[in-house]
């Protein structure tokens, strides 16, 4: 009887043991299926629809190879990154549970400081971008409506302040939620619309092929005339820049990487995770953009959605840009709680007896229990967006945004920062042919960025203009 107690508890502990990994944390569950689910959801957003118009500078041939040439880089740059995962050894290191944890850990010091400036600014610029994009959406369901009810031949002609204001009114409210990120079903609201206006978009694109009867579009993209020679070349450096922001994911992958069990080796499944959701995302990007080209041609919008005008039946275009703008509220408050919650951390151990920074008011909301309210963060978070709603009022060009997002964010955080942490880890002496291979990458794409960093600039200088 006592032998069998002692071995029930020796089992008891045993499962106890089991149910806990390396670093006292509960079991991970995730699988290359998890894996792939987490980061196809991450990818594809709001830079789907600018593709039609990337491709659209490039042409037929220029367009798909520069997305297959991304989606190359991108492949083998996270293929580094998943290495990273764990410091010294990628079986038994230390876990780095976010992508700042492994620059810190790996590479360390002015780096880690760097990494995270970069990363703060492209979050900002994301913030900017999502508002534009959201407007833009909100302005064609009002175009749409008004060309059904007044015909096609009708201006019906809008101004985008007012869905910015609106929208930025939407994101101070929702800005005060602590811990926003951590809401469950944010996540699969986000996946399903995006997975909803990028499906309709593809979808009226093929049917506007169908319509015209041929596929529109040029070997060499858009033609001189429509354009000048000079606005050909920037446009086509900007198309660059769009087509990055769409591949722009790396700083998410560890935390993703983070959900897998082991064994086997995170890292191995995290690449077969990478193959396929590059895959099945550059499908998805090659038929949405070539689609769109092909239905517009020379004449493919900067925003996909916005290129239909009057078309029936005009409720699908509503759903469509609805989807956006639900997928887009959620999606700007994911992306700024990094911003929020670095200046707030920062501020608290700076003046941790200050009353107006630190003391909650705790305010009985009925039905929903207690909502904290600290007087800082309702100040500092709506400073926060009502300066990305003023900024994107002065720069209200979706393309021209996604375009310099784009090029500020893929060569650090998606070349630079994976290559050095690779070195560092597996120690690759320098001057060896493997360390000059990686140099000569990450120098490729940093020309690659800056090129399409100064198109894009140009862009907005002369849509300033007009």
């Amino acid at each position: 009887m006592g032998e069998n107690a002692a071995a029930a508890t020796k089992n008891h502990h045993h499962q106890v043991f089991e149910s806990f990994d390396d670093d006292g944390r509960l079991n991970r569950t995730g699988n290359v299926w998890t894996a792939s689910a987490h980061i196809i959801t991450a990818v594809i957003g709001s830079g789907v629809l600018s593709l039609a118009w990337a491709i659209a500078q490039l042409g037929w041939v220029a367009g798909p190879a520069v997305m297959f040439l991304f989606s190359f880089v991108t492949f083998y740059t996270s293929s580094l990154l998943t290495d990273c995962y764990r410091t010294a050894d990628p079986v038994s290191g230390k876990r780095n549970y976010t992508y700042m944890d492994a620059v810190r850990s790996i590479l360390g010091g002015a780096k880690f400081k760097a990494c995270g400036l970069i990363q703060y600014l492209n979050l900002f610029g994301i913030a900017v971008g999502y508002t534009i994009a959201a407007s833009i959406s909100m302005m064609a369901i009002k175009r749409s409506n008004c060309f059904h009810e007044n015909g096609e031949k009708s201006p019906c002609h809008t101004s985008s302040y007012p869905y910015m204001i609106m929208f930025g009114v939407m994101e101070i409210f929702m800005s005060q939620i602590p811990d926003f990120d951590q809401i469950w079903w944010l996540s699969i609201v986000a996946a399903v619309m995006s997975f909803t206006y990028s499906a309709i978009g593809l979808g009226l694109g093929i049917a506007q092929v169908a319509a015209n009867g041929a596929f529109k579009g040029r070997v060499t993209g858009i033609s001189i005339g429509t354009v000048t020679q000079t606005r050909k070349i920037w446009r086509s450096f900007q198309a660059l820049g769009d087509i990055a922001f769409a591949y722009s994911y790396s700083v998410i992958l560890i935390e993703i990487q983070d959900t897998i069990r082991s064994p086997p080796a995170e890292s191995k499944t995290m690449k077969k995770a990478a193959k396929v959701s590059i895959a099945v995302t550059t499908a998805f990007y090659l038929l949405c953009g070539c689609m769109g080209y092909a239905a517009f041609g020379d004449f493919a919008p900067g925003n996909l959605l916005t290129g239909f005008g009057f078309y029936n039946p005009f409720w699908l275009l509503d759903i469509a840009n609805a989807a956006i703008v639900i997928h887009l509220v959620g999606a700007y408050q994911v992306f700024c709680q990094p911003i929020f919650a670095f200046v707030e951390k920062q501020v608290a151990q700076r003046w941790p007896e200050n009353y107006f920074l630190t003391k909650e008011f705790k305010i009985p909301v009925p039905g929903c229990g207690t909502f904290k309210l600290n007087l800082f963060r309702l100040v500092w978070r709506t400073g926060f967006v009502i300066s990305t709603t003023v900024i994107s009022m002065l720069l209200p060009f979706f393309n021209d945004v996604v375009g310099i997002l784009g090029s500020l964010g893929f060569w650090p955080l998606t070349v630079y920062f994976p290559v050095e942490m690779y070195i560092a880890q597996k120690r690759i002496a320098k001057w060896s042919t493997r360390w000059i291979c990686l140099q000569l990458l990450s120098m490729a794409c940093l020309v690659m960025s800056v090129v399409a960093g100064a198109g894009s600039i140009a862009g907005v200088m002369l849509d300033l203009k007009v």
